[in-house]
């Protein structure tokens, strides 16, 4: 295994958006923008012509198809306009011509907004039945069109979603962009354990938070806090922007509550969501005995905030991955499932598909964005752990999925973030349950523990970030509420969650500031746990019968846009609506915690 510092950036990849335009002020690029223009002055016009909106008309089959084929077409366009702008824009944010470009196209996406928001409503006016009968367009995106059916019974008038898509840019989007534009551009000052100080990016910040050297931990700990204090005024402000407005328009829209819309995007009913989070409340005491033996490992009574993500010590050192050795290593695991995951893997490896270099303008994070065709985008932080192999892995599984879905058209490529984690969790465990086999020892402890910093991240600290998003909800539709406030209701969520399983003097108050999700999509966060063992569950299925597995599951990745979350798993005999399906998935959790705290035991 080849050793390298922590701090080596050289090896890092940038990745590569040249195949699809040469520049950001080439005529390649120009004339695409300006063709995206005239494609959605086109589509405004022929919904006019065809009455596209809320009537009690009957369905034109020849009008329909013609109005979903132009509309798919302007949206896959926009994808890649938008990703590629993307690119720019996530990776540093100083870009002031980027920045430029997203506006421009930000305005556009309200336009194309307000035509979906017709097209739901003419949907909704239909005899869904007679027209999937009467047209093969309409019968192949019948998902979607009886959700769109279904959204339109939550719609506003046309004028007043008219005006909300018109206000977006300077209302909620303005303030999400506002805490994407602050937080990337942060820098805080270090108090080094040897007294030396340093101005460092955020990202490269958060990033020490897995360094072996505890008192590294602890200052960057610190001077995270610190930096998060700094611009704390202006985050406050976003997130009563932002949940001020969602709470308003949810309430106009005649939604029960700020939760109900985001179980109807990920084609969830409530009764799954209590199921599962019933399930993860119970497991709560599991997950906190592998907090408390990991503070032993760590020669500490109990475990502080800093420590979450300390990397525990083989026999000679903590073992650091250089990058090609990460390619090579999720290559090869990828192999043994399918040569179709681990070529997808080369592809985006060959043609720099990665980001993963950390430096000052880029986003914190990681995320995989879907660019053209079968083509992505991978955005990560490479810190040298396993654990951003590990990322990789995930990161990599939904480009698969991406590639799954390259067929699909966009309204059939819909696929909600409950269901958007399928084939990240299940490539993020093949890499780690492959890691596993192959270490022993104190590595094997080292690896087990890397394993179970994610999962208890999905159960316990998503659950934490779910009923602060829900309280904040709940008191903001009284009035905003403070910086104090909102570092109170993050603690008191933290204290839910973790319980005696961390110090409760060094927990970290300041997470609201840091979660971009809170800015952008309302109740994020569940997604991430359901994902994560609803692909648990896949992922044992597969193990009990692999070529039966192997022969449904891209057919799966590719319909996750066509049906809701109980049918999809229905079909590998899951039923999510059940408590016992998800204590199963924890019940392997549960194993990993009892396999960590044998092998870590003084006994060892």
């Amino acid at each position: 295994m080849t050793a390298v510092r922590q701090d080596s950036r050289t090896d890092l990849p940038h990745w590569d958006m040249t195949p699809v335009f040469p520049s950001l002020n080439s005529p390649e690029f120009e004339a695409d923008c300006a063709q995206a223009t005239r494609e959605l002055d086109e589509l405004r016009a022929l919904f006019d012509r065809h009455g596209v909106r809320a009537s009690s008309g009957p369905a034109d089959s020849g009008a329909f198809d013609e109005v979903l084929q132009r509309l798919s077409s302007l949206l896959d366009h926009l994808r890649t306009l938008r990703g590629y702008i993307m690119s720019f824009v996530a990776t540093d944010s100083r870009n002031a011509e980027a920045q430029a470009r997203m506006s421009e196209l930000q305005i556009q996406g309200v336009e194309v907004s307000k035509l979906v928001t017709r097209f739901e409503a003419w949907v909704g006016s239909f005899d869904v039945d007679a027209l999937v009968g009467a047209s093969p367009a309409a019968a192949a995106h019948e998902f979607a069109l009886r959700k769109a059916a279904l959204a339109s019974m939550h719609q506003m008038s046309e004028p007043e979603e008219d005006l909300a898509a018109t206000l977006s840019p300077s209302g909620a989007a303005a303030w999400g962009k506002l805490h994407g534009d602050i937080t990337s551009r942060l820098q805080v000052r270090v108090v080094e354990p040897d007294g030396n100080e340093s101005m460092l990016p955020m990202s490269e910040v958060r990033g020490r938070a897995h360094d072996p050297d505890p008192g590294v931990r602890q200052a960057a700990y610190e001077a995270e806090i610190a930096g998060w204090e700094s611009v704390s005024v202006p985050l406050a402000a976003a997130m009563n922007g932002v949940k001020g407005t969602r709470g308003v328009l949810d309430d106009r829209r005649g939604w029960t509550d700020s939760l109900a819309p985001a179980l109807f995007a990920n084609n969830v009913d409530a009764g799954t969501l209590h199921a599962m989070q019933t399930a993860c409340v119970e497991s709560f005491p599991d997950m906190r005995r592998y907090f408390k033996a990991k503070a032993r490992l760590l020669g500490k009574d109990s475990l502080a905030w800093w420590d979450l993500f300390a990397p525990l010590a083989g026999a000679s050192g903590p073992r650091q991955w250089d990058w090609p050795e990460a390619e090579q290593f999720v290559v090869e695991q990828f192999a043994t499932y399918s040569d179709r995951l681990a070529g997808l893997a080369r592809r985006s490896f060959e043609e720099r598909w990665v980001d993963a270099e950390p430096r000052l303008g880029k986003r914190d994070g990681a995320f995989c964005m879907g660019l053209r065709s079968d083509e992505s985008r991978v955005m990560m932080n490479f810190t040298h752990s396993f654990g951003s192999v590990s990322t990789l892995a995930h990161e990599l599984g939904h480009a698969y999925h991406n590639l799954n879905l390259a067929d699909r058209t966009p309204l059939q490529r819909q696929t909600p973030m409950a269901l958007a984690e399928t084939a990240s969790i299940f490539c993020q465990t093949i890499v780690m349950n492959a890691m596993l086999e192959q270490s022993q020892g104190a590595e094997k402890v080292a690896i087990l523990e890397a394993e179970l910093q994610h999962a208890t991240q999905l159960v316990v600290d998503i659950h934490s970030r779910f009923l602060f998003e829900r309280d904040v909800f709940g008191q903001r539709r009284r009035r905003e509420l403070s910086v104090d406030e909102f570092n109170g209701v993050m603690l008191e969520a933290q204290r839910a969650t973790y319980g005696d399983g961390l110090d409760p003097q060094a927990m970290h108050p300041w997470m609201w500031a840091m979660k971009p999700h809170y800015y952008g999509s309302s109740f994020y966060n569940w997604p991430y746990t359901f994902g994560f063992l609803f692909g648990l569950g896949l992922y044992a299925q597969y193990l009990s019968d692999p070529d039966g597995f192997r022969a449904g599951y891209d057919d799966l990745l590719s319909s996750t846009g066509l049906h809701d979350a109980a049918t999809l798993g229905a079909r590998f005999g899951i039923d999510i609506r059940s408590v016992d399906f998800w204590r199963a998935s924890l019940d392997q959790v549960r194993e990993r915690v009892s396999e960590f705290e044998a092998l870590s035991s003084p006994a060892q």
